[in-house]
């Protein structure tokens, strides 16, 4: 064989395996860089918890009962059951944050899926300083973000209705407090509703062990999804 046919040859082999390792069945990734900016006065928030799903999953309605992990990260601010159940349902993947996000911070997480054409995403967190408020947005469409764009969206906060907002001491697993987080026991209305937010110890509350500085009646967080690849 000549010079020119071993050439010819070689690139043909090249060419070759360049078809057979792209095959269509092959999954395609993509990575999402999802972001949370704490926007509170004096509110930190949980670790944060992720759930990239199809519609079929849904983490709270408004309305309904919270889940027994919904329950534990917005009394305790622990995700682990959450994204359990998450996992054990339809999510396609989960992560979690990597710790407490105070306010004016900011945490990331990056999470990798293959391409699917029902992609949606859950976030959640709870504000420590409270009984059971949580911040977050589910069901959030990623169909539609393609490469290199972003999206920007507040996350408003609710009440998972399972702990009576007393701001009593010994019930508020923040820094605030330092009480008891997660309780077995549901004694308040026990359905999901926006939260009214906190009285604190300045309006005449005075068994509070809030102040003024742990109110809120506007979005407590930020959150901005960029799709990198």
């Amino acid at each position: 064989m000549n010079m020119k046919n071993t050439i010819r040859t070689g690139l043909s082999m090249l060419v070759l395996a360049g078809v057979v390792g792209c095959s269509d069945n092959d999954p395609v990734q993509q990575t999402y860089e999802i972001t949370v900016t704490n926007l509170s006065n004096n509110q930190p928030l949980s670790p944060l918890a992720v759930v990239l799903h199809s519609s079929s999953y849904s983490a709270w309605s408004v309305g309904s009962p919270a889940g027994a992990g919904l329950e534990q990260l917005a009394e305790a601010g622990d995700n682990t059951q959450f994204l359990a159940d998450a996992s054990a349902g339809s999510a396609i993947a989960t992560s979690s944050g990597d710790g407490v996000v105070g306010p004016g911070a900011s945490d990331r997480v990056d999470v990798v899926v293959n391409s699917a054409s029902d992609l949606q995403l859950t976030v959640a967190t709870m504000l420590v300083n409270t009984n059971d408020a949580f911040s977050g947005r589910g069901g959030i469409d990623l169909n539609a973000l393609a490469l290199g764009e972003q999206m920007t969206l507040v996350l408003p906060t609710y009440d998972a209705g399972t702990e009576r907002n007393s701001e009593l001491a010994g019930t508020i697993p923040g820094p605030a407090d330092g009480g008891e987080g997660f309780n077995a026991v549901r004694d308040d209305v026990n359905v999901v509703s926006r939260h009214p937010g906190v009285v604190s110890n300045v309006d005449g509350y005075t068994d509070s062990v809030l102040d003024q500085s742990h109110r809120f009646d506007a979005p407590v967080a930020r959150l901005v999804v960029r799709r990198l690849n």
